[in-house]
């Protein structure tokens, strides 16, 4: 009853006049961000930062994770119509709905991402109200070895959920583990792979390989296939939504169970990105239509999104209540936390009730001012299609190239960006997937990071992954996951 309370004190502060004008500025600025490939909802929120300095901390915090939140509708925007995932975390969302806009189903699919991310960070949000004590004691468990044991859990999940061949899932990882290694180690301080070039110190840039493996490989194959753009006929209306709703309650159980890998994952803290890539894994696999995927199926939009939105939602839980950022956006919301003269962590539920409470009840009524936003505006978005794709090619590599420019402010970064294109046209014709190489360049150093922290605090002894309930039932149940496809093939000759 004390959180009820606390929440209907938190609407009466988030629903003044200033603030709603503030939510729905920073919704539309986040769709903006959001569609803009390279900029992402992390740079957004930092670029924005300092406009924020003269507001009061509630209002300040209400405009930027209104950004955030629209910056997560809008990642799917472009990934569905063009294949250009505009944020890390859409790029699963490419695999399903943009071969749904390749068959006129481009109102469908993106009625239903933005639907699935409300109903994600909606179920967040409830997690947040409810569950902060307890969810703050469950992350204070994890260091080095329960991270490295979720991504463990992350990289083999996708090698036992793989419908295709899994040889070609771990080539396609190998190779963006190799890409993840390249730079500065972390640890030792040496260089690794650089070849003598100075712009490589900090390795290759998730947001340029994504915009190059997708929008320059997806242009390069358009182009062989001779400039046409099948979804160019696409019906959209309202009641191309309301038929999408109609639908969408059929995948209940696959919202579920995104929300909860999303929840988990924004809390631990694993981020939306992993999140999207093990949902999109999971419904693949438990699907009875799982042979489907990467064909254009609506459960492969929801999926992701759902997690994505879910992740993200919760990643400001331990950020709120240990001072523990659970994305990189939410780094940059803490930056600004202590810039305002607060402090994050257990103390702050107690001593600025009315912020906390405030930022919880904005989460809600932001997220529904950015669905009404979007959704009015998804015939908007996907009349795009209409235009011959002979004129959006060029747009989209001018854009692609501005993104790839932008991240460090360096033409290195626009050539990096073109041998991505050519490689994932060549990923496309060998039959190769993506997502394993995307998953593996993210979480790469991460996962190596916390692989050689663990080593150092056992004294190289692997038995430190298998030390508690909690290391040892992930890392347990990532091994079956990785034996998954072989088990399977041993089941099937039985």
């Amino acid at each position: 009853m004390d959180e009820i309370q606390s929440l209907i004190q938190g609407f009466s502060i988030a629903l003044s006049p200033f603030n709603l004008m503030l939510m729905v500025i920073g919704v539309l600025l986040g769709v903006i961000i959001g569609v803009l490939p390279g900029l992402g909802g992390a740079n957004g929120v930092a670029i924005l930062l300092p406009l924020t300095f003269t507001m009061p901390p509630t209002s300040a915090i209400i405009l930027l994770s209104c950004i955030y939140w629209g910056a997560l509708f809008g990642g799917a925007i472009t990934s569905i119509l063009f294949n250009i995932p505009g944020e890390p975390w859409s790029v699963a969302t490419t695999f399903d709905g943009y071969p749904m806009a390749r068959v006129g189903k481009a109102g469908q699919a993106l009625a239903a991402a933005f639907t699935s991310s409300f109903v994600g960070a909606f179920v967040a949000v409830i997690l947040i109200t409810f569950l902060s004590p307890v969810v703050a004691n469950f992350a204070l468990q994890f260091g080095p070895p329960e991270f490295f044991s979720v991504y463990l859990l992350t990289f083999c999940a996708f090698v036992g959920m793989a419908k295709g061949s899994a040889m070609k899932t771990i080539t396609a990882m190998m190779v963006g583990f190799a890409l993840a290694s390249v730079g500065l180690d972390t640890v030792t301080g040496q260089l690794r792979l650089t070849f003598g070039q100075t712009e490589l110190l900090k390795g290759f840039d998730f947001l340029i390989a994504v915009i190059g493996l997708f929008g320059i490989g997806e242009i390069l194959q358009t182009l062989e296939e001779g400039l046409a753009f099948k979804g160019a006929k696409a019906k959209l209306n309202l009641r191309t939504v309301l038929e999408t709703w109609k639908e969408l309650p059929r995948y209940w159980l696959t919202s579920v169970r995104s929300s909860i890998v999303g929840c988990f994952m924004g809390v631990v803290p694993g981020g939306a990105t992993p999140a999207s890539f093990m949902s999109y894994g999971l419904a693949k696999r438990m699907s009875p239509r799982g042979e489907h995927f990467g064909k254009g199926e609506m459960e492969g939009v929801v999926a992701p999104e759902t997690a994505a939105h879910a992740a993200g939602t919760s990643a400001l839980l331990p950020m709120l209540t240990l001072g523990v950022p659970g994305s990189p956006t939410a780094a940059v919301l803490l930056g600004g936390l202590l810039i305002w003269g607060l402090q994050p962590g257990p103390l702050l539920f107690v001593e600025q009730k009315d912020f906390v409470w405030g930022l919880i009840a904005s989460i809600y009524l932001g997220n529904v001012v950015g669905l009404i936003i979007v959704l009015s505006a998804v015939p908007l978005f996907a009349a795009i299609l209409r235009i011959p794709f002979s004129i959006i090619a060029p747009v989209i590599l001018v854009i692609c190239a501005i993104g790839a420019y932008t991240v460090h402010n360096s033409m290195f970064d626009v050539w990096l960006m073109v041998i991505f294109g050519v490689v994932g046209y060549v990923f496309k014709k060998l039959d190769y997937p993506f997502a394993p190489l995307v998953l593996a360049l993210v979480l790469g150093d991460r996962a190596e990071d916390a692989f050689r922290q663990s080593m150092l605090l056992s004294q190289g002894d692997l038995s430190i992954f298998f030390s508690n309930p909690l290391v040892g039932g992930i890392t347990g149940f990532a091994l079956v996951m990785l034996f998954w496809p072989l088990l399977s093939g041993l089941k099937s000759k039985g």
